[in-house]
């Protein structure tokens, strides 16, 4: 139980949009019913944050334990044990009433200053597959809130502590999700965006643009796409849409992707939690190529969430050349119906609210009445 009137949050989230993002909207909903909030990063996170609603950023030392190397794996050990004691000394300093953590290693060692600390501690699982960070924690953590129903890799031990929140989404996704779905007339524009993540993705600059060219010009003329690229993929990507003859907006990075989802027809991109989430709140109907290589294959479980309520096409990377592609686009294309259907599949999974949920959750494990923000 609390007895300040005004509780402090520190939060730690690494320097990704997958965990900032929802860290990002949670921090919203706790300022709104009162609270002070903090944020515990990685140097990647410092460079993000100028827009986190937070009275301090805090860069604390983190590492990912990986590789065959065990020098390496053991250097990276020092430096959570380094950043563990820098978030001891930062908790006992400005004195959080809990301490929340969104995943991937640049959260665990504030969580663990603040277990050593006996604060308080709360961590949130974006995925559809328990993060290895995650599971680490698990065991000492008071709460566990998901953004999925049933992830996978939680200890039954522990599934106790799980409560199915969802994805906290941002500010900009609450203004986009009142958007309705575009009409599609047959000689209409047809809106295509095509998103990799926060840093674009090689295989879409190639593929996609090369599937477009093989439409037929009737088609092709009625496309508008949006296309986020990495930087180094910008000329090469510009080249192949000049080449299809297809219209083409391609950026690095676009500061209201929130809106152009809305805006779209469809959407082709990878499946991080975050992505996943704004698509079903928005309602879009996508194509998803989840990340390949991952260890956890958490991007394919996130995809067949939205693929099991006819909502996306999910494609193995193997499988995703232009040819199929471009099929897969002619008919959605010619078949309006099918992404308007797709696009209330989407939006029944949508959970809105999942910030406001998951300052509840942490409001009645603190003893304190989160579950609304302040009427003032």
């Amino acid at each position: 139980m609390i007895s300040s009137p005004t509780p402090v949050i520190l939060l730690a989230a690494g320097g990704t949009g997958g965990h900032l993002f929802p860290a990002e909207a949670l921090a919203g909903a706790l300022t709104a019913r009162g609270a002070v909030i903090h944020l515990a990063t990685d140097h990647r996170g410092m460079a993000y944050g100028g827009a986190f609603p937070a009275v301090a950023r805090h860069e604390i030392r983190a590492a990912t334990p990986s590789g065959k190397s065990p020098l390496s794996l053991l250097k990276a050990i020092l430096v959570l044990v380094r950043g563990a004691l820098q978030s001891y000394l930062l908790i006992k300093k400005i004195k959080p009433d809990a301490v929340i953590g969104f995943g991937g290693y640049p959260s665990v060692p504030p969580l663990i200053g603040a277990v050593l600390a006996g604060v308080p501690t709360f961590i949130h699982e974006q995925n559809g597959v328990m993060g290895r960070a995650n599971r680490f924690v698990a065991p000492f953590v008071n709460a566990i809130a998901t953004g999925f129903e049933k992830p996978k890799a939680l200890s039954e031990k522990y599934a106790v502590k799980a409560h199915h929140v969802g994805n906290p989404i941002r500010p900009l996704v609450c203004e986009a999700m009142e958007i309705p779905y575009p009409e599609l007339y047959p000689q209409s524009e047809f809106h295509l965006l095509v998103t990799g993540g926060s840093q674009g993705a090689r295989v879409m600059s190639t593929v996609v643009p090369e599937a477009l060219a093989l439409l037929s010009d009737d088609i092709k003329a009625r496309l508008r796409v949006t296309h986020q690229a990495r930087g180094d993929d910008l000329e090469a990507a510009k080249a192949l849409y000049g080449r299809a003859g297809v219209i083409a907006d391609i950026r690095a990075f676009f500061d209201d992707l929130p809106m152009r989802i809305a805006q779209a027809h469809l959407v082709i991109g990878r499946a991080g939690a975050s992505t996943i989430a704004e698509l079903a709140v928005i309602g879009r109907p996508s194509i998803l190529v989840p990340l390949p290589g991952s260890l956890d294959q958490d991007q394919a479980a996130n995809a067949e969430s939205l693929a099991q309520r006819g909502a996306a096409l999910v494609i193995k990377q193997s499988d995703f050349t232009a040819e199929p592609l471009a099929r897969h686009l002619n008919e959605l294309i010619t078949h309006p119906d099918r992404l308007t259907d797709s696009s209330r599949a989407a939006k029944s999974a949508g959970i809105a609210d999942a910030a406001e949920r998951f300052a509840a959750l942490i409001g009645e494990n603190l003893g304190l009445d989160f579950s609304r923000g302040r009427s003032s």
